[in-house]
């Protein structure tokens, strides 16, 4: 696939970065911001409008030359199979987002085992194929939840893009490494070999010794487009990390039903700006070569390890 639009120059004709595009599917009533108020056993009372969002969301890539990861809901893919199906077919990688959206520190290891292998299992049944990444809900694998990196690599996942390297009130691990790593979950002996997971931090900018989130999402809606732009093309083009970003369907479906209960900070981060989303994304999408976190891990240098006993050394608990 060739990339239509020119990409920003690079420093000193340096080859262009290829960053990762991806999107959580999911619908507008399954965020963690609402799931006091929104219990999982009313989801289906709710309109559905992940289907037509997410159609939207395929049109501005295919209009844009890029490929994206899209890491599915399991509840949200056992009633739209066919949605799943589109998205592969339009040349996009699926990943695993979880079952029921449920914040992996507030499961127990069996409790998220059997989550994600439920999930994981409806998406290969519709998709015919492995899927190999995954992303937690909320970005909710902390320094307490790292126990969850072990079982994605025991489930058969190659990469986990669920570590955000800044301090939020919901995640974060703010010391993380602000490029993909490997982390090793499992040294290996003269009996047994290494088993590690690959990790695609979200995106940052790094200033006055403080991360930055600039991942997407409410980030892109909230953010004025010019400081959005400039702090993306630093971390590409100065730092030379490739930019991991996130969308979710929802985030292009101004006319969405709003959500009157929930705190005010909830439905302000979920509602600012969505009515710019698709505007901004565009442009975005024009300044930058974007791909599938496959396609950027297929090209990527090998890494040395971090173990997992480093990282939750220098995380948040």
């Amino acid at each position: 696939m060739t990339q239509s639009t020119p990409q920003l120059n690079a420093p000193n004709n340096a080859t262009p970065i290829t960053n990762a595009l991806t999107v959580d599917v999911e619908e507008y009533f399954q965020v963690s911001g609402f799931e006091d108020v929104i219990p999982r056993s009313s989801w289906d009372t709710f309109e559905t409008r992940v289907e037509r969002s997410t159609d939207r969301l395929l049109d501005v890539f295919s209009r844009t030359d890029v490929t994206a990861t899209f890491f599915a809901l399991g509840w949200t893919a056992e009633r739209h199979p066919d949605l799943i199906r589109r998205i592969r077919a339009a040349g996009h990688e699926v990943g695993c987002h979880s079952y029921a959206h449920r914040l992996v520190y507030q499961c127990s290891p069996d409790e998220f085992r059997e989550d994600t292998r439920r999930a994981k299992g409806i998406l290969e049944d519709i998709l015919g194929e492995p899927v190999v990444g995954y992303r937690a809900p909320s970005f909710s694998i902390t320094a307490k939840s790292l126990w969850a990196l072990e079982i994605l690599v025991e489930e058969g996942f190659q990469y986990d893009s669920s570590i955000f390297p800044v301090y939020r009130d919901r995640y974060g691990i703010p010391a993380a490494p602000r490029r993909p790593f490997k982390v090793v979950t499992s040294p290996g002996s003269s009996t047994t070999a290494e088993r590690s997971i690959m990790e695609f931090p979200l995106a940052t900018v790094r200033t006055l010794g403080v991360n930055l989130p600039i991942g997407g999402g409410g980030y892109l809606r909230l953010v004025p487009d010019w400081v959005f732009y400039r702090a993306i093309g630093r971390v590409v083009e100065k730092d030379r990390v490739p930019a991991v970003l996130y969308i979710h369907p929802w985030e292009l479906d101004p006319d969405q039903p709003r959500i009157r209960s929930g705190s005010w900070l909830s439905r302000f981060r979920h509602t600012v700006n969505l009515h710019t989303a698709e505007q901004k994304l565009t442009a975005l999408l024009h300044r930058w070569r974007f791909r599938s976190i496959a396609v950027v891990l297929e090209g990527m240098q090998p890494v040395p390890g971090i173990d997992l006993d480093r990282i939750a050394a220098t995380g948040r608990t």
